[in-house]
């Protein structure tokens, strides 16, 4: 029995990892906002030292930072941060890309392909969370054809990292089927071992989260 409520704590623990991230990558928490333990208990109905797991796994995602006499905030990045970031993703992307053997038989890029039809879906239905999820694969599924574990762990990492950038982009309805667009182009590109152009959309795909949320922070410090 002690077992099957460790397990179930662990899922209770992890769903509300999952759907605090969301609600930053959606802007439902905004930069720089307080996560209360209190809230979170009666939020998730979740006992104090669960919910104090939770925010570990927050902030070991780099979605949420400790302050002191404050607590997890939502974690708010500098506009140097924020391009520090993208230059980073944009070095280990645009590596991945020119690392996959070209062009990718077809065999290997039908994953791929279905994972984007799945994609496709989501967007026609206008489904921000679905669209989330499965842009989240089909990016994995993407740099897996490098055959470098270690290259897809970073990626992913620094991918994560940059959650709380994105809400700006994520929620809007025209970059979700610009993404899609870019995603069919990349699938193209592999398919006919276009290096240059999959390296160059790896490059562009990067720039729209990153320079929506500095319009944001600009706009933000304006006012």
């Amino acid at each position: 029995m002690p077992e099957i409520t460790a397990q179930s704590e662990a899922g209770a623990m992890q769903q509300a990892v999952d759907t605090l991230e969301e609600d930053i990558v959606f802007g439902r928490l905004h930069p720089r906002e307080r996560l209360t333990e209190d809230d979170l208990m009666a939020r998730f109905a979740l006992k104090r030292h669960v919910v104090r797991q939770v925010l570990a796994g927050l902030e070991a995602i780099g979605v949420v930072e400790r302050k002191r006499n404050v607590g997890a905030v939502v974690r708010a990045f500098s506009a140097r941060e924020v391009l520090e970031l993208y230059a980073l993703r944009e070095v280990l992307e645009c590596h991945a890309a020119a690392q996959i053997d070209l062009p990718v038989p077809p065999a290997r890029l039908a994953p791929l392909a279905a994972v984007q039809k799945q994609h496709d879906a989501a967007v026609a239905a206008g489904d921000a969370r679905a669209v989330f999820r499965i842009n989240q694969a089909f990016h994995r599924e993407l740099f897996a054809l490098t055959g470098n574990a270690v290259l897809q762990q970073a990626i992913g990492d620094y991918a994560r990292r940059t959650h709380p950038i994105r809400f700006g982009t994520l929620a809007a309805a025209a970059y979700r089927e610009r993404a899609r667009q870019e995603h069919w182009a990349m699938i193209e590109a592999l398919r006919q071992g276009d290096r240059e152009a999959l390296v160059d959309l790896c490059r562009r795909h990067l720039l729209p989260s990153r320079d929506a949320y500095l319009a944001a922070e600009q706009a933000r410090g304006a006012a």
